[in-house]
């Protein structure tokens, strides 16, 4: 459970903030200076501070100078300040300087427990979108944070000053093409195209034309001279991907161009010279094809003076999150959803999985749960997870939170089911239309009819 910082100097105070806070594990201090322990210590994400605290307990300036040196050694803690009914005017000064909120005594359980999670929630929310930016801002566009994407970036940054030819190599859906373009924005030529194209995808009588270019009058309704992608990258990169599926006939004329620097349109006879970074990328391997005569040795060679093996996404550690929280970022912003976060079970189904289609099946599943999605929060039921195997992941041992959890799920359940319509929604439900609602408006889900 989550860790909240309690910082006052009344006994009773902190017992019954101590006892009413179920769903939070609860670090006391009873003064600034183990307060500020505490906050080194064990770091919380949320913090409640009375402003009355020792040696200055009948006013509020030791409670500020708490606020002040917490926010100064974590900023983005959530400080909630308590107060007295008298003291509205400290509480509007701690909030000027920093503080999320405030609250007046006498204490309300339940209150105090909305604000500390929606303090705890937006904290969590805050920490994945820094995670984010930490990762995409200052790092060409690949995304994560764990040491096999970090040596993969290190790689992409020593590889990109040069014109060395890479080989990208990794499982489908790896990112082999945003690896490529990373090393395209990391160069000197971030500036000039980046051209994709994928060998597999075009017919083999049109790759040569496709790749070379062609002159007016070179085939049945060539009606006039076209550049190839080579040319139209000049001066920038060239990204082959699937070069393994290359026809093995075209693989001498795209051997020549790598070891030459010029090319020869499909029909013409002049040699025009380009200057581009060819970049390949394959899933398949290539030396076993080349053991079976099936990609030529010599281009083999020629394409991997450097190779960079792209990780998949199962040895990326907490980079699914961070991933996961970025899609759905984009895919509620396109869709116009509340969905901000994802559930705990949520996470728990997403670590647990073993991602076979790597990125882009996490992408497509962020999508589709983004769409499915009733609440603010994305739940594993959302991502097509929830019945895997009939087991919950990570069931937490709180009754309430189970009972709320499965009751929330249910009921998206079954208004999906019902297509929308509430009485049937109710009636798959077992409950009465104004139950529904009630729940509805107890679990805050986003179902408006």
């Amino acid at each position: 459970m989550e860790k909240v910082l309690i910082v006052d100097d009344d006994k009773g105070i902190q017992k019954q903030l101590k006892w009413s806070l179920s769903d939070y594990t609860p670090v006391l201090a009873g003064d600034r200076e183990s307060a500020i322990a505490a906050i080194r210590r064990h770091e919380p994400k949320v913090v409640t501070l009375d402003l009355g605290l020792p040696p200055d307990a009948a006013n509020a300036s030791e409670g500020l100078k708490a606020l002040e040196e917490i926010l100064a050694i974590a900023p983005h803690t959530k400080v909630i300040v308590i107060t007295g009914n008298e003291d509205r005017a400290n509480a509007l000064k701690a909030i000027s300087m920093g503080a999320y909120d405030f609250y007046q005594k006498p204490i309300d359980v339940e209150v105090i427990n909305v604000i500390l999670s929606r303090a705890l929630t937006l904290a969590k929310i805050e920490s994945e979108n820094r995670n984010m930016r930490s990762v995409t801002d200052s790092n060409i566009g690949i995304i994560g944070n764990s040491s096999a994407i970090e040596r993969c970036r290190t790689m992409v940054k020593r590889i990109a000053p040069t014109n060395i030819t890479v080989l990208l190599l990794g499982e489908s859906g790896t990112g082999k093409e945003v690896t490529a373009k990373a090393v395209h924005l990391a160069s000197d030529r971030t500036n000039k195209p980046f051209i994709a194209i994928n060998c597999a995808s075009i017919p083999e009588n049109l790759l040569e034309s496709e790749l070379f270019g062609f002159e007016k009058g070179a085939f049945t309704g060539a009606h006039k001279a076209t550049k190839g992608k080579i040319e139209c990258a000049e001066g920038g990169t060239l990204f082959l991907d699937e070069i393994g599926d290359m026809p093995f006939n075209l693989q001498a004329k795209l051997l020549r161009f790598l070891q030459e620097k010029v090319i020869e349109r499909l029909g013409g006879r002049e040699e025009i010279p380009v200057n581009v970074r060819v970049i390949c990328a394959t899933n398949q391997n290539l030396e076993e094809m080349v053991a079976n005569k099936a990609f030529r040795e010599d281009l083999f060679y020629r394409v991997s003076e450097i190779t960079l093996n792209i990780p998949p996404l199962r040895d990326r550690d907490e980079d699914v999150l961070i991933l996961a929280q970025y899609f759905l970022q984009i895919y509620a912003n396109e869709y116009k959803s509340n969905a901000k976060s994802f559930s705990d079970d949520a996470k728990s189904a997403i670590r647990a999985h073993q991602w076979p289609g790597n990125i882009r099946e996490l992408q497509n599943k962020v999508k589709s749960s983004v769409v499915m999605s009733t609440g603010g929060q994305v739940t594993a039921f959302d991502l097509g997870f929830y019945d895997h195997d009939g087991t919950r992941y990570e069931l937490s041992l709180n009754l309430r939170t189970v009972r709320e959890k499965a009751e929330s799920i249910a009921i998206q359940k079954a208004y999906s089911l019902s297509e929308g319509n509430m009485s049937k929604t109710a009636d798959l439900l077992g409950v009465t239309r104004p139950t529904l609602y009630s729940l509805i408006e107890k679990y805050e889900l986003s179902i408006n009819n």
